[in-house]
Formats: C-alpha cells, sequence, structure tokens
C-alpha cells in the first residue's frame, strides 16, 4: 500500500551483539531500524541487525535508499562490512551522518574498520554506497512526502536524532542518548512533541545509572518522563544492556507501563505503524 508508514526493528541490543538463550524473545542484534513511508526506505543505523536485513532487501527489486547514522560506534556500523546491498552496484545507498564535531567524515570512520588487518575488505568496494554529511540541526533534503528532522543528542562524540513525518503520523528516534544536558534536554520536548512513536535509549535504569554517568546512556524512567512532557503516544524502550535478559526485560516492560500506559519494549523483527 503506497501509504503505509512503518518501522521495523531489525536490532534493538546496545554496546554488542548478545547471542544466547537468555536474550531470544528481545533479540541480541545491535541497532538497526527500517523505515517505510509510502515508495521510501530509509534504514537507521547498519549494526549487526542489518546483516539480516540485507539479505532480505536483496530478495527485492534493486532499489535506492537512504541509510542514516545516529552516530558511528562499533554497534552501530558493524553490520555494514556484512551489508550485502551495500556491494550491489544495482542498488544506490546514501549513507549519512551528521554528529560529528570535528570535521571528520563518515567515509574515514567506514574506511577504519573496513582496512587491514581489522577487515581484509576495504571500503572501496561498497560499490551501491554514496557518502554525505550533514549538522545535526538540519533537515534531510528529500524530495517526497517524508520529512526528515534531526537534533544534537548527548553522546560521547556525539549523536544525532531523527524525527520523521509523513502524512501527519511522526516517528522519532533517539538513541545514543544521555539526559543532563541542558541544551539538548530543552530542546528534546518540543522535537517529540506529539509524536505517534518514539524509540529512547533506555539502557539503564535510574538505580544504575547513578554507576555509569557519562557513559552516553538513559533510563526508563527518563523515557517515560519525556513522552509525558512531549505527550508521545507510544515510547518503545531500546538500547538494552547487553547483560540484560528476556526476563529482566519483562519486568522494566511492566514497570514502564505502569508509569506510562502504551509504554513498549523494543524486540527484533517488532513492526510498528503509526
Amino acid at each position: 500500500m503506497a501509504e503505509e508508514f512503518l518501522l521495523r526493528c531489525w536490532g534493538v541490543r546496545g554496546s554488542t551483539p548478545t547471542p544466547g538463550s537468555s536474550t531470544l524473545r528481545y533479540g541480541g542484534e545491535t541497532s538497526c531500524f527500517e523505515i517505510r513511508a509510502g515508495d521510501a526506505l530509509v534504514l537507521v543505523d547498519c549494526g549487526s541487525g542489518a546483516r539480516n536485513f540485507g539479505m532480505e532487501l536483496c530478495k527485492a527489486k534493486a532499489r535506492k535508499f537512504d541509510l542514516l547514522f545516529t552516530h558511528t560506534h562499533l554497534d552501530h556500523i558493524c553490520g555494514l562490512p556484512f551489508f550485502k546491498p551495500a556491494y550491489d552496484p544495482n542498488f544506490a545507498v546514501t549513507a549519512w551522518a551528521g554528529h560529528f564535531q570535528d570535521g571528520t567524515k563518515l567515509v574515514d570512520i567506514v574506511s577504519r574498520i573496513m582496512s587491514p588487518p581489522i577487515f581484509p575488505v576495504a571500503a572501496k568496494t561498497l560499490k551501491a554506497v554514496e557518502f554525505k554529511s550533514f549538522r545535526a540541526g538540519d533537515n534531510i533534503p528529500r524530495s517526497d512526502d517524508l520529512e526528515i528532522r534531526t537534533t544534537k543528542l548527548n553522546h560521547p562524540g556525539g549523536a544525532c536524532g531523527y524525527r520523521f513525518d509523513y502524512r501527519g503520523k511522526s516517528i522519532c528516534i533517539i538513541t545514543d542518548h544521555e539526559h543532563g544536558d541542558s541544551e539538548v534536554d530543552a530542546a528534546l520536548p518540543e522535537f517529540v512533541q506529539g509524536a505517534d512513536i518514539m524509540i529512547y535509549d533506555a539502557m539503564f535504569t535510574d538505580e544504575e545509572y547513578e554507576n555509569f554517568k557519562g557513559w552516553g546512556h538513559s533510563t526508563w524512567q527518563k523515557a517515560v518522563q519525556l513522552a509525558r512532557v512531549g505527550k508521545v503516544k507510544t515510547p518503545v524502550l531500546f538500547h538494552h544492556d547487553p547483560r540484560r535478559s528476556d526476563d529482566e526485560l519483562d519486568e522494566i516492560g511492566l514497570a514502564a507501563q505502569s508509569a506510562y500506559p502504551g509504554t513498549l519494549v523494543a524486540s527484533e523483527g517488532m513492526i510498528l505503524r503509526p
């Protein structure tokens, strides 16, 4: 259906992939989202979950799409060397990053992880990919009905949040982010205002957070607090701690739903429609 607008989670774990019996229900792949808006396709982050998405995408007809990075820490880019469409010249992938604070270019980071002795295949073999930059706060230029706004987040080395608006519906992705920066905290409620879906970095609980200040991550309590202030319809807890088991995420989900009815815990394969 041409008017369809959805988000699909291909990876919801933070920091490192976590295969194993304790993460089967929520999944162990790292950050990767598929956004569909009519005929448009946007991929947000290319963590380990992107490998499976790439294999699925190659079964469809060749197409062009944007790949947006929230930032370039390893758990958000480690899937790119294994992302099959990136090597296929029949695809056209425009890769964007807007979090750099020192003039670094996205292609430079990808070239570092895709070089001997770290990886045997060089970045120049990504025949389908064109690398571009923007500044957090800019809109991503488009020629269709999908509007993509961006905002600065608080994370070591910088990070960028995204808002997707399509025909009166909206999806926000706020990760990787640590509450506590007054400038960023002041801007976020307006950025997510009235969103139908808000993905939010909830790696820790408030109790745990005291031991992890400065790591660049937030809590599920801050997720529901922002949702309440921003009048978000459905907050979705994301970037699960690699130590967190499925049972523990169940408990967090129940507490979050009690605090803000409608709150969800992101899981691999989850499809959300505003």
